[in-house]
């Protein structure tokens, strides 16, 4: 084993393995996608970007205690892991934690903000959390992003956008305090 993480073979069959479960999860084959994971961890076991793959994995098959335990480990290992922090957003969304999931997307969009996926669900995170201003704003650049990469998003998105103005065109306007000119 010392010889081969030396000659770096344990690295390139790890690679081997979550190239193989990267092509299982494109045909939604996730049972195949986690055991080539867990083959790739065993060679790897401290890689963030795989535990996160495979939190991601495991959420999408709806195993939410072992994808937050993923993303909570590749966190530990890379703080910056992208991937997890959208996982773990995810989470927090699906469980109404607006404060959390807009923590988590934000540490998403930080490490990676070419991302529309994260910047649609950082603006639902604001709308959900009352702040429909900031929502718009990153809706914006979200529905920018998808164009010419996923128009069936991108629509999606320019409908929470006409949905978020319609709310701050509804808001009433401020009283204005007497002597606060």
């Amino acid at each position: 084993m010392a010889l081969n993480r030396r000659l770096g073979l344990n690295r390139y069959e790890a690679d081997e393995y979550y190239r193989l479960a990267l092509d299982a999860y494109r045909k939604n084959r996730l049972d195949d996608a986690i055991l080539n994971m867990d083959e790739a961890l065993a060679l790897l076991p401290t890689k963030s970007e795989y535990l996160a793959a495979r939190g991601f994995f495991y959420l999408e098959d709806g195993v939410i205690d072992k994808a937050q335990a993923d993303f909570d480990a590749a966190l530990k290992q890379h703080r910056y892991e992208m991937l997890a922090h959208y996982g773990r957003g995810i989470i927090a969304y699906r469980e109404k934690k607006w404060a959390e999931a807009v923590a988590h997307f934000s540490e998403a969009f930080r490490s990676d903000p070419k991302r529309p996926e994260t910047m649609y669900y950082l603006a639902l995170a604001f709308h959900h959390n009352r702040d429909n201003d900031s929502a718009r704003r990153w809706m914006e650049q979200a529905a920018n992003a998808f164009a010419g990469v996923d128009e069936r998003r991108r629509a999606d998105a320019q409908r929470w956008l006409r949905e978020f103005q319609k709310i701050l065109d509804s808001k009433p306007p401020q009283p204005r305090l007497p002597g606060a000119e």
